[in-house]
């Protein structure tokens, strides 16, 4: 489709319009290579759970336009642009060239199982772009099926570390590397295919961003990336001016670091100063002994998310967003690890950052835009074991969604992955023709989303049955000490809750962090995800939205008396719904 030329004019007076078209036509560019990523995959965590993310940036290195798939994975993309470049340099990079890289220490990763892959973008000889996308693999080698659980303690343990590497060299894929990767899998031929995809979906971008830059001259192309650079971070600066005299800080509770023992603080402390936000988690626990350290490419985006959510969420993610923002972690604790930590379950800390800087921000914010705490945790589900037909092994992941906190506009959305994930389910169906297993209930959770005049949000329960005798179970889920916190008088979400074999004789309630669990057929695992907070006193809730609720088996009878009286049910029970 032709387009209309881009204006020439200088970029500080980008006209808005023209901004406007041209920043949605870099939208379209990162979404489409998002759709030939996820129907180009052959792993169902790709193709079916859309665990991936695309983007474009510029030579120097800098976001330029992003879709809107996992934020977490911002941090990676950008990780592994930075470990490209400074491995290899501009002079080291040639057309046709591609790179991958994976770790959190050498490459800007947030953790194995995250592949990058990044494609460099020449026009008449000079490297201009760079189209860079990631892939969740569900299993990259390591000590467990996954390659990632809690009670790991070095990345040693967590599967293949990939620094930056050309994967293709002037055109010609590197089929030596692609096989050691994927041997050294437990899905090989997963691994080979997914990483072909990716290599493709950059190709895809890169041939998009020339036809832009053919269609509109590379200098008016170079001038628009600027100017919308620019005008994100001005417009962000204008947010953080708006903001009040004075710091706010946040505190939440992870259960334990992975190994048990005592909890584990994440605090965020936020102060708008000299035009720009500073972030600082100085009173957050020490470096976990597990899997739960966070890496500082996902501490960022996790920080860069919370700022966006809450005081512009239609801000477009690129560089100029990250320029207005400092972010300040001791070194040595959980959201700024020393190596050789493990880092595997970095997400579920990632949440706790992401709740704790919205927390904090919420503080300073007007009261029409507050928000109880959402359920703040990364729910998983793993399971492994022998193919259907014998020949090779399968991992499945599942992670699924909770609720999120009551608002002041309204109740929290029930069953719905908060902040730094966002990835779909696993259809039953798909699930069942795949592996052994069977889906016996996916439902949302009674009486588990906080009261409040606005409830908060309903957690998810899946129930899953093994159907071969040499499978194992993993299950990951924090909150099972501490729910999601309450505003303004409304009540703490329900934690969370594992068990096997629900409702039977031989019914037992499990750790709610277990890994390679043995799941022989004919039993079932259950996992009940976190519900939100909620917002504002229970007994001000409107009598026909608590009708609504236990009409609706959202609330029981029992529970709407103990949270919200009884004067108060009995009118919600003879009001009628409009």
């Amino acid at each position: 489709m032709a387009t209309a030329p881009i204006s020439r004019g200088d970029a500080d007076v980008f006209d808005p319009i023209e901004m406007e078209v041209f920043s949605n036509r870099l939208l379209s560019i990162t979404e489409e290579m998002g759709n030939t990523l996820i129907r180009s995959s052959f792993s169902s965590n790709i193709k079916e759970r859309k665990d991936c993310s695309v983007a474009l940036f510029d030579a120097a290195g800098r976001l330029v336009s992003q879709a809107a798939h996992v934020p977490v994975h911002l941090g990676s993309l950008s990780g592994g642009i930075e470990a490209v470049l400074r491995r290899y340099g501009h002079a080291g990079i040639r057309p046709g060239d591609a790179f991958l890289c994976n770790d959190a220490y050498l490459a800007g990763g947030t953790h194995a199982p995250d592949i990058t892959v990044v494609t460099p973008v020449f026009h008449e000889g000079q490297l201009r772009f760079f189209a860079a996308n990631i892939g969740h693999h569900t299993d990259v080698g390591g000590a467990v099926p996954g390659s990632t659980s809690h009670h790991l303690k070095t990345v040693w343990e967590e599967g293949l570390r990939l620094p930056a590497m050309r994967i293709v060299r002037e055109g010609e894929l590197d089929m030596d590397l692609l096989e050691m990767i994927a041997h050294n899998t437990r899905e090989p031929d997963n691994r080979m295919h997914d990483i072909r995809a990716q290599i493709a979906t950059n190709e895809k971008g890169a041939r998009l961003i020339l036809e832009l830059v053919q269609q509109s001259g590379l200098q008016a192309v170079l001038s628009a990336i600027e100017g919308i650079l620019q005008y994100t971070e001005r417009r962000l600066r204008n947010r953080i001016a708006q903001l009040p005299d004075g710091t706010a800080t946040f505190t939440e509770r992870m259960d334990d670091d992975g190994m048990g023992g005592d909890p584990v603080v994440i605090q965020a402390t936020v102060q708008a100063r000299d035009g720009q936000l500073h972030v600082d988690f100085t009173g957050t626990g020490k470096q976990a002994r597990g899997a739960f350290n966070l890496p500082q490419s996902a501490l960022h985006a996790s920080v860069y998310f919370a700022v966006k959510a809450m005081l512009d969420p239609e801000l477009m993610p690129n560089n100029g967003m990250f320029q207005p923002i400092v972010i300040t972690a001791p070194e040595g604790t959980i959201t700024n690890p020393r190596f050789p930590a493990a880092v595997g379950a970095r997400v579920t800390t990632a949440q706790r950052v992401a709740g704790t800087v919205i927390g904090a921000l919420g503080q300073l914010l007007p009261a029409g835009k507050a928000m109880a705490s959402c359920n703040d945790v990364m729910p998983s589900m793993l399971f492994s074991g022998p193919l259907r037909d014998g020949k090779g092994t399968f991992v499945y992941l599942e992670t699924l969604g909770g609720g999120a906190g009551g608002r002041a506009q309204g109740d929290g959305m029930d069953g719905i992955q908060v902040h730094v994930t966002n990835t779909s389910n696993l259809p039953a169906e798909a699930l069942e023709i795949e592996y052994p297993l069977l889906v016996e209930e996916y439902a949302l959770v009674e009486d588990s989303g906080g009261a409040g005049r606005h409830r908060g949000g309903m957690g998810i329960a899946r129930q899953i049955r093994s159907l071969d005798d040499r499978l194992t179970c993993s299950v990951r889920c924090d909150a099972a000490l501490f729910g999601a916190a309450g505003l303004n008088g409304g009540q703490p979400g329900r934690t969370s809750y594992v068990v096997q074999n629900p409702g039977r004789a031989d019914e037992l309630r499990l750790p709610n962090k277990i890994s390679g669990h043995p799941l022989p057929a004919g039993q079932s695992v259950r996992l009940e995800t976190p519900g939100g907070g909620g917002y504002g006193t229970p007994g001000e809730r409107d009598a026909a939205a608590l009708r609504a609720d236990l009409l609706g088996g959202k609330v029981s009878q029992a529970a709407a008396l103990r949270d919200y009286g009884a004067a108060l049910v009995q009118r919600a029970l003879e009001s009628e719904t409009p």
